[in-house]
């Protein structure tokens, strides 16, 4: 007996949380915070350890209550951005099972665990893209590396007795990534044609009809920005997301051909930049200054002020306009940093579609508008794969069930419509909300 259990992220996006059984193991895929809701918690975006029973209590971690915690025989995240992993340093001591992940999102769950001094009771087991295990006699699983926003992103199959399923949340198809390689297009072929029982796919954009745009469109939109505008004696300030290392890169790389350095400045994106230095896979401190406690960008702030502001590009936490992060300081005069007539402040993102996201963002424009900042917005692609990339991905892995997964019922009814028009029927679409719990048949 086969059957997926909707733990979080169906009926919303965020808390990222699947249940697999297969007879008397169970196996978690991701175990993610929902961000919004952690929020309006802690009034903080980096991870503070708190109690599980309220963060469970306010929506901000899965409920795992209705989990048989001792059939659990792995915690498996697909990456790491915290929607994925963010509730494991909270809930993992529940089970006595490793977590298997690729080395980034190791290093990344480490890095967490040290900042807030949790030591894990579980063993983080290191498994690389491309790669495959066996659990038990009867169940082995494989890492197919895919395309995000944050590296080593993989689609993870669960090989069984009674047929594969595999969980492809969150994904895109880049064929021309910054960092890394393209998907493993030769391997989800060969899985579609040796049978995919069911499909557990990142649905977040379903209904956006396009394929979504390489990363390096995005590292083309900051090349027009950053080299393309006159900022000659003026501040250039950018904000990204913290964990986009490729992202990072480009900015980076950017920033040098501007001859000017490269000053990084934050918790969270010291946080992601030295877990990607600790496997060797970027060396940004080679390149850049990275500063991530509130004394030191003080320091360094102060030192900008003085040699020249336009010898610097600085990058910095606050993209979402969240009131802690280091932008939001800026412009509120509580960091060391005038911001003067025509500098620039470039968002290398999309603001989340959430109120809270919504209403920070607005203020915080509106605080730099005031000061006659050029601001540039959306210079940015999502790391989401949209209608057209579900559809490739559907047709190379030809899934007998499909279940959309990271989406609101809305978000669910368009990925459903998609399934139709590619000829699944009713009964092989399965739009699940969380809790529910639905059987698979080969």
């Amino acid at each position: 007996m086969m059957s997926i259990t909707a733990v979080g992220g169906y009926g919303e996006v965020g808390r990222n949380c699947t249940l697999l059984r297969v007879d008397d193991v169970g196996i978690i895929l991701d175990m993610g915070i929902h961000l919004d809701h952690y929020i309006e918690y802690t009034n903080d975006e980096d991870l503070t350890f708190l109690d599980p029973a309220e963060l469970t209590k306010v929506g901000a971690i899965p409920d795992i209550r209705q989990v048989d915690k001792k059939k659990v025989k792995a915690i498996i995240p697909t990456h790491a951005h915290l929607d994925h992993i963010g509730a494991i340093p909270f809930l993992e001591r529940q089970f006595d099972a490793p977590i298997i992940c690729t080395p980034y999102t190791g290093a990344v769950i480490g890095a967490i665990c040290k900042n807030e001094k949790i030591k894990l009771r579980n063993k983080v087991r290191i498994l690389n893209g491309n790669a495959h295990l066996k659990l038990t006699e009867d169940i082995r699983v494989e890492f197919v590396h895919m395309t995000h926003s944050i590296p080593q992103t993989v689609a993870v199959a669960i090989h069984t007795k009674y047929g594969t399923v595999v969980y492809a949340n969150d994904f895109k198809l880049d064929n021309y990534p910054v960092i890394g390689k393209k998907p493993n297009y030769e391997r989800l072929r060969q899985l579609g044609r040796e049978g995919v029982l069911a499909l557990m796919i990142d649905s977040l954009y379903a209904a956006e009809e396009r394929k979504c745009p390489s990363e390096t469109v995005a590292k083309d939109m900051l090349n027009d920005v950053l080299l393309g505008i006159q900022n000659t004696g003026k501040a250039i300030i950018v904000t990204t997301f913290s964990s986009h290392i490729a992202r990072l890169k480009s900015i980076i790389e950017l920033g040098r051909q501007l001859n000017r350095k490269v000053v990084l400045l934050g918790r969270s994106l010291a946080k992601y930049v030295f877990a990607a230095q600790d496997i060797n896979l970027v060396n940004f401190s080679a390149q850049s200054h990275i500063i991530p406690y509130s004394k030191q960008v003080k320091r360094i702030l102060r030192e900008i002020e003085k040699k020249g502001k336009e010898k610097y590009l600085i990058v910095c936490t606050g993209h979402q306009g969240e009131p802690k992060a280091v932008l939001a300081k800026i412009a509120d005069g509580i960091y060391p940093f005038k911001l003067g007539y025509e500098d620039s402040v470039i968002f290398s993102c999309a603001v989340i579609p959430s109120p809270i996201n919504i209403k920070n963002r607005r203020v915080l424009e509106e605080k730099l508008k005031a000061k006659g900042i050029r601001i540039f917005k959306d210079i940015h692609v999502s790391g989401h794969a949209a209608r057209e990339d579900h559809h490739e991905l559907i047709n190379m892995l030809r899934p007998k069930h499909l279940i959309p997964a990271h989406c609101t019922p809305e978000m669910g009814k368009a990925m459903a419509s998609l399934g139709r028009e590619m000829g699944y029927e009713h009964k092989n679409i399965h739009l699940i909300v969380n809790h529910d719990t639905i059987s698979l048949k080969a």
